[in-house]
Order: structure tokens, then sequence, then C-alpha cells
């Protein structure tokens, strides 16, 4: 059966950036989603498409094909004084690499990698962890079969109607 519309996928994989591996996918868990219905970026499906299990790939998807180019509007400074909770800053909250879960003035969730900590205060970037980056993807197929009239309604775990924020994922597996 070939990878199309509405068939549930399962892909073992190694994702490489700028030469480092940045996530394994085995074939004993591998990724599964429901091709077409926009759980990946549309080039990875590209790539993928009409396969058969046992087929391998190896593709790039280039920056702008991926999580787009870095926005240096997404990088924002932060009076430090948001981040306390009755008066005082939790212990290793404000470190450099840490994401914070945190919502902007319109209540959508985001999640923030602090860049830089100043005197008064924070540096957050708001751009996903991969933005900027050539994504290189070098896998096989595991299995593909017919979704479920279930599985196309709900998603393959529930996922469907649920509010998550862009794409609802939080790997490197080219969700959105």
């Amino acid at each position: 059966m070939k990878i199309g519309t509405n068939k549930v996928v399962s892909l073992a994989y190694t994702l490489e950036v700028e030469g480092d591996v940045m996530e394994t996918v085995t074939s004993e868990k591998p990724l599964e989603f429901i091709f077409g219905t926009g759980y990946l970026l549309p080039k990875f499906e590209e790539n993928v498409s009409n396969k058969v299990v046992g087929d391998a790939f190896d593709f790039t998807l280039t920056a702008s094909e991926g999580y787009g180019e870095e926005n240096p509007d997404a990088i924002i400074e932060l009076p430090k004084d948001i981040f306390k909770v009755d008066g005082k800053i939790e212990e290793g909250l404000l470190t450099v690499g840490n994401i914070l879960p945190m919502q902007d003035s319109d209540g959508n969730r985001l999640q923030g990698s602090i860049d830089e900590i100043k005197d008064d205060v924070v540096v957050m970037n708001f751009n996903h962890p991969l933005a900027g980056a050539d994504l290189h993807f070098k896998g096989i197929v595991v299995a593909v079969r017919e979704a479920s009239e279930t599985e196309l309604v709900n998603g393959l775990r529930g996922e469907q109607g649920t509010s998550c924020g862009d794409g609802g994922c939080s790997g490197c597996s080219g969700c959105h």
C-alpha cells in the first residue's frame, strides 16, 4: 500500500541539523501520523508520498520549507517583574536556555526560550527552536495502512479538536 491521503503512516528516521543528530525515531517506536491531515510540514509529506513499506527516504528541507527563517521580531525583552510569583522569582527559573510556557496579550499560548538575562529584563526568543535551520531527514517507511473513520474524525490519539497551539506537537518530526 502506498502512502497517500488518509493513510496511517509509520516512519523511523534520523533528523540532522548542521551535521548534528537532533532526533532519532526507531522502528520500535515510530512516528505515526495520518497523511494529508496537516500534522506534518507539507514538504515533508511531499517527500514521503507514494512510498511503500521498506522504502528508504533521504531529503533535506530548507529553513523556508521547515520552520521558516528566524524572525527578529519574535525576540523581545520582558521586564523581570513579570516572572515574579508572590514577589519572588523561583530559583532556577531564569536560566539561559530554559523554555518557558507563556501567553501573549491575546491569550495565545507560546513557548519562549531565554536567550539572555539582563539587570531588569529577560530576552525571550519565541521563534521555533529550529527556525532558520535546514532539516535533513533519513529513514525508512515502517508501516502504511488505511485510517479508520474514528481516526479520521478524532486523530490517532484523540488530538483532533484540541487546541495545543500551531500544529499541537512539540517534537522535531517535521510538525508545524
